[in-house]
């Protein structure tokens, strides 16, 4: 499985956008799935994560109630919802996809920039 992030953007506080996180090759099904952020010098931060069925997710606590994040295993796509953005949200977002026994593969990054 290969993975490809797109949907960052520049956009004002309060704004919405959705992050997708498209792969190609086979058994997306079988990954978990989620994000991680990293804003300038600062370490790489989890965003959140959801199951191969994409009905379990959780979130770190600063993103709880405003990013949600879904699949599509049909589209082999999950998304990350992002709503209600803040200044502090601005991050280069990384999907991230995990199996057992395999080790966890990344995508490229999209770039989020919230200005106040």
């Amino acid at each position: 499985v290969q993975l490809v992030d797109s949907g960052g953007g520049s956009v004002q506080a309060g704004a919405s956008l959705r992050l997708s996180c498209a792969a190609s090759g086979r058994r997306f099904s079988s990954y978990s799935v989620g994000w991680f952020r990293q804003a300038p010098g600062k370490e790489r931060e989890f965003v959140g994560a959801t199951n191969w069925s994409g009905d379990m997710p959780f979130y770190t606590d600063s993103v709880k109630g405003r990013f949600t994040i879904s699949r599509d295993n049909a589209q082999d796509t999950a998304y990350l919802q992002m709503n209600s953005l803040k200044p502090e949200d601005t991050a280069v977002y990384y999907c991230y996809a995990d199996r057992p026994l395999f080790q966890r593969i990344w995508g490229q990054g999209t770039q989020v920039t919230v200005s106040s």
